[in-house]
């Protein structure tokens, strides 16, 4: 019997020594990235609209408002758009021969869960 308790100590000395702490070695690599954009330039002879609407469905101005603006702003035809969430509108200025209404509209559901209604032509 003490024949086994020495072998039990002795293994589990062994062990507790043998083992070592493993080093873990995470490397954080940063990547830079850059988004471009091939838009092209609107005419200086180009029909422009400026149309106010309500966005419906927004819930944050980071995860939705901005979403929403970005991606308008990135739409041939579009001179300027914004988006302010704590009003819930959308005032665009576009030219009337690449975008419409529609358009707009369509642009706005594909961002997500929300609805463009109630437009209001600025001029």
């Amino acid at each position: 019997m003490k024949t086994l308790k020495f072998i039990a100590i002795g293994f589990m000395l062994i062990a507790s020594f043998s083992c070592k702490k493993e080093q873990n070695n995470t490397e954080v690599v940063t990547i830079n990235t850059t988004e471009t954009t091939t838009k092209k330039e609107i005419s200086e002879n180009a029909t422009l609209a400026k149309v106010k609407f309500n966005v419906e469905g927004m819930t944050c101005a980071v995860g939705c408002a901005a979403k929403i603006e970005k991606s308008l702003n990135n739409m041939e035809g579009i001179k300027t758009a914004t988006v302010d969430f704590e009003t819930k509108t959308a005032i665009v200025e576009y030219d009337v021969a690449q975008v419409n209404t529609d358009v707009l509209t369509k642009r706005v559901i594909a961002n997500g869960d929300y609805k463009a209604v109630n437009f209001n032509t600025l001029r």
